[in-house]
């Protein structure tokens, strides 16, 4: 199958800094490629867990007596770790983009080059795909989410004419929705603009920045003391919540200083914000936009 080639691999296993008999999590298995560069530094008593809610990824399982691929969304990470019986890890990672295999496959309505069905869900079991969000969300709902999620400025408009058009039918494949869009956009910019576009809408129907939260909310809680945690995110809503949250454990505002000035918080950042070279964007386009963050458990 076509997965990407993965973002960052060497700069994101060294943040984990693994230890051959250590306890680590790959939250977004994919093709696998993190996964087995782990393994490769894992000694015969470590053990590799990892998670992916899109069953296609299923096919890329590892045949390795110290692997285990759980098929679930990584929001329920601390709930399948115990069912597995481990109660703390040494490290986790995640790489939050969506699969070149996700993208080129039509038929999943990830992309806005082909003609397909609105679905662009990671999970093909969940009930809410991308054609209940463009058919039955109201205009504030839409209009909030190009906002939010793409920083559209002109959101209200594109939420009216979505509004508008489904009066009369409703808008069902990519191509409908391109059309309907595409004179409301700059001339010259309307790919960008549809994918951002597509974008907000992906974001909405994966939930994925309420996934993002519930997941770091539970690292704290599932990494040992000195376990490190090495994210790699692709947009700035995500970038920003594991900044804050590594930061200050803490999503908006400041933690509360104790009576002599001092502050609690969860991680200490291991490096400053690690960005692909522009070797690595030459050969894969898609790294470009990718930031990684480390942080160690105090």
């Amino acid at each position: 199958m076509d997965y990407h080639n993965p973002v960052l691999l060497k700069e994101s296993v060294d943040g984990l800094d693994i230890k051959p008999d250590g306890v680590y999590v790959d939250v977004t298995f994919g093709g696998g490629g993190h996964s087995r560069e782990i393994l490769k530094r894992l000694g015969p008593e470590g053990k590799l867990y990892a998670f992916d809610q899109d069953k296609d990824a299923l096919e890329n399982k590892l045949g390795d007596p110290r692997f285990t691929l759980i098929n679930e969304n990584f929001r329920f990470l601390k709930r399948f770790l115990r069912f597995y019986g481990v109660k703390q890890v040494d490290g986790i990672l995640g790489d939050f983009g969506v699969s070149s295999h996700q993208f080129n496959e039509a038929e999943r309505g990830f992309s806005t080059r082909f003609d397909a069905k609105l679905d662009m869900r990671m999970n093909q079991g969940d009930k809410l795909s991308a054609f209940e969000v463009v058919n039955e969300y109201d205009e504030e709902q839409l209009k909030k989410m190009f906002y939010e999620y793409a920083d559209l400025k002109n959101a209200p408009k594109l939420a009216r004419t979505i509004v508008a058009e489904r009066k009369n039918n409703p808008i069902e494949t990519s191509e409908q929705l391109n059309d309907l869009l595409k004179p409301l956009l700059f001339k010259g910019k309307e790919n960008k603009i549809l994918a951002q576009i597509y974008q907000a809408i992906r974001i909405e129907v994966n939930q994925e920045i309420e996934v993002l939260k519930e997941f770091l909310l539970q690292t704290e809680d599932v990494l040992k003391k000195d376990g490190r945690l090495s994210l790699i995110s692709y947009h700035s809503l995500e970038d920003r919540l594991v900044k804050r949250y590594i930061r200050s454990g803490l999503f908006q505002g400041e933690p509360e200083k104790d009576m002599y000035g001092n502050i609690s918080v969860p991680f200490k950042k291991v490096s400053g914000l690690i960005v692909p070279s522009k070797e690595e964007i030459k050969q894969n386009n898609r790294a470009r936009s990718a930031k990684l963050r480390v942080a160690r458990k105090l």
